[in-house]
């Protein structure tokens, strides 16, 4: 009797669980989705819309370029061979874009080769040695994204160059270069080493090289050119055959003695660099129209912030409300970059030249944004006034100006 009872409560309780476990529901899963209140999103649009205060209009004052006859396409030009214009994105690094397209047109001038050149790779040294400079100065020295364009030479003299299939600078996907974040942290950094008094280059450096490598990619040590292994400097000495000393950096200013080699004395000429060889107004703009006629280009740079520089219309005059043409000359100019209306604030190439109606106009290929508003997309026309007023210095083959160097003291 005592058996048959528990046998009678184990099979109960058998017959409990199975009805428990028929009854219970599946087990949940969870998903990682993308949530989205739109209700949430339309309120928040229509409050800030209502609290938005309505601000004028801020308008830009611009010459009419109504009664000019402008040059209408680059066909007009007399050129000599460059690459096709590209963007320096969101960067302050137009020094080396248009560095860089010079000495693409130097190389082929030279060699005959039409290579696309990184710009990033020289970009990337350029900021290590910006680093360095402050380190080694106690923090006493600039650091931004800005430089002057014979700085690529000088760059590809210490780390060479490579194509630019083998290093873009644009990596996870980025269509477009942008440094803001990047050059953000790297000064953080540095001034991080200025409050601390950590002056140690190696460990400093590491750690810009870090943030460099997080943001634009590592540089490659080593590349293959047309089946060849090679270093970066290989390729420079090898392959583009470019020589540093045959350059030579050309400046205009009352302030420094003429047929004397002098600094630049701007912001992004930050290592101090002073073989800039002055010379008067006139000599200024001969050398310029000498190089283009003989085929060559230069590259050049100044301030591109004026009223009578519009992108619509891809020109660049002086218009007559700022100097008429007859009072342009070394006083015109000395004063505005004195005064600091005239800035160094855009470099840019200078690719071919055209007469019309008795004055000479200049194709520039340009790298900033602005290029591409215009019918001719990565270029400008410079009217040669905007050149003698604003254009600040230049760099052109020493073949040119071979017979001027030698007057100098």
């Amino acid at each position: 009797m005592k058996r048959t009872f528990t046998l009678m409560v184990l099979v109960c309780f058998i017959l409990a669980v199975g009805t428990v476990s028929a009854d219970r529901p599946a087990k949940d899963k969870g998903k990682m989705i993308d949530y989205k209140n739109p209700f949430w999103e339309k309120i928040k649009e229509s409050t800030e819309k209502f609290d938005k205060k309505d601000k004028d209009k801020k308008l830009s004052y611009k010459i009419d370029f109504d009664d000019w006859d402008l040059p209408k396409s680059t066909d007009e030009f007399t050129t000599a061979w460059h690459n096709a214009p590209v963007t320096q994105g969101w960067t302050g690094t137009c020094w080396c874009f248009c560095g860089t397209s010079y000495l693409e047109s130097e190389i082929y001038r030279l060699s005959k080769e039409k290579i696309k050149i990184s710009e990033l790779f020289t970009v990337y040294w350029e900021y290590v040695d910006k680093a360095r400079r402050f380190i080694e100065e106690r923090g006493n020295s600039h650091f931004s994204e800005g430089s002057q364009a014979n700085a690529v030479i000088r760059i590809w003299e210490q780390y060479g160059c490579v194509p630019l299939a083998d290093y873009t600078g644009l990596i996870n996907g980025r269509e477009f270069h942008a440094h803001g974040k990047m050059v953000k942290e790297m000064t953080n950094f540095l001034n991080h080493l200025k409050k601390s008094n950590d002056w140690n280059v190696e460990t400093g450096l590491a750690t810009i090289k870090s943030i460099l490598n997080n943001y634009i990619g590592t540089p490659p040590e080593t590349i293959t050119f047309k089946g060849k292994n090679m270093t970066p400097k290989e390729f420079y000495k090898n392959v583009t055959k470019i020589k540093a000393d045959d350059y030579v950096d050309i400046m205009s200013l009352l302030e420094k003695p003429y047929m004397q080699t002098a600094e630049y004395e701007v912001p992004d000429n930050w290592w101090h660099f002073d073989k800039y060889y002055n010379v008067d107004l006139d000599t200024y703009m001969s050398v310029i129209k000498k190089a283009v006629k003989a085929g060559q280009t230069l590259v050049i740079g100044g301030d591109v912030s004026e009223a009578g520089y519009f992108s619509h219309s891809d020109a660049a005059v002086i218009p007559t409300f700022d100097i008429p043409s007859d009072y342009i000359d070394e006083n015109a100019r000395q004063f505005r970059f004195s005064n600091k209306t005239t800035t160094d604030d855009h470099g840019i190439h200078l690719v071919g030249y055209t007469e019309k109606d008795g004055d000479t106009w200049f194709l520039i290929k340009d790298s900033g944004s602005g290029a591409r508003n215009g019918k001719n997309s990565g270029y400008y026309f410079y009217h040669e006034d905007y050149i003698k007023l604003k254009i600040m210095n230049y760099t052109v083959h020493k073949s040119i100006v071979n017979d001027l160097l030698k007057k100098f003291k």
